[in-house]
């Protein structure tokens, strides 16, 4: 099985301005054509963590899905970040996994962060959907996630939900920053799988100041890369060094059974 070759792009976010936020990644993803597989962006990155869904919004296949369609066709490779997509009469806070052959799936952030009222105006998804890229399997979530080590838990390997690689993509203010560190590597040393962690940077429209501290990490929780500022990255997973490790430490062998349920 091939190694994995993931961007990391931190990035400040032009309030409520999708058409802004679409231009500037545009010029930060052009160099990464043909040279990487998975390119990973922010939390909301179109509009930056907003509680006025009614404002800002897409459809499901609005014109940021479509813009995603063809940045991952024009650099071959899958694209992935989250965004506020109008479903139906409600609002989600869609992750979307969008492949160069142009087909998408998608997550809906499960954990909606009370502290800003988040699950007064987004729907709480129920779905874990696991992905593939290359033979990896890929567990893609959102920000609150993170705090919830269950919803993130590994399953053995070769059941059905075990993953390779866990991803967050957040706003997570530079106040609760080691929280966030410090998270990010519990989840790759407990599951035994890389983590990949893509804050934005900047103040948002709330005042509210954002220090990015984005990373990659190993399955030992070491960091392969920490950007800073608006920085774009790119780290090679390596398939034989992750399935080394599980052979030579498999502690999910120990790990407590159960299933998660809605």
């Amino acid at each position: 099985m091939s190694d994995l070759n993931v961007s990391i792009v931190q990035a400040e976010l032009v309030w409520h301005d999708s058409a802004a936020n679409l231009r500037h990644f545009t010029e930060l993803l052009a160099p990464l054509a043909g040279r990487t597989d998975l390119i990973v962006l922010p939390e909301m990155f179109t509009s930056g963590f907003t509680m006025r869904p009614g404002v800002v919004a897409e459809a499901p296949d609005g014109p940021a899905v479509d813009w995603m369609r063809e940045q991952a066709a024009r650099l071959g490779a899958v694209i992935t970040g989250s965004m506020p997509t109008r479903q139906g009469e409600q609002f989600v806070n869609r992750m979307v996994w969008m492949r160069p052959d142009g087909t998408h799936e998608h997550y809906d952030k499960r954990h909606l962060f009370r502290m800003a009222e988040e699950h007064q105006y987004y729907q709480a998804g129920a779905r874990r959907p696991i992905v593939e890229l290359k033979g990896w399997r890929i567990l893609p979530l959102v920000c609150y996630d993170l705090r919830f080590p269950v919803w993130s838990r590994n399953q053995p390997v070769g059941s059905d939900g075990a993953y390779d690689v866990v991803i967050y993509v957040a706003n997570w203010p530079q106040r609760r920053r080691h929280a966030w560190v410090s998270l990010l590597r519990a989840r790759a040393i407990e599951n035994l799988a890389y983590c990949v962690g893509v804050n934005r940077v900047g103040v948002d429209g709330n005042d509210i100041p954002y220090s990015g501290d984005s990373a990659v990490l190993d399955y030992l929780g070491q960091p392969l890369c920490e950007p800073t500022g608006t920085a774009v990255e790119t780290v090679t997973l390596k398939r034989a060094d992750l399935d080394a490790y599980r052979q030579q430490f498999p502690a999910y062998l120990d790990a407590d059974r159960f299933e998660l349920v809605d």
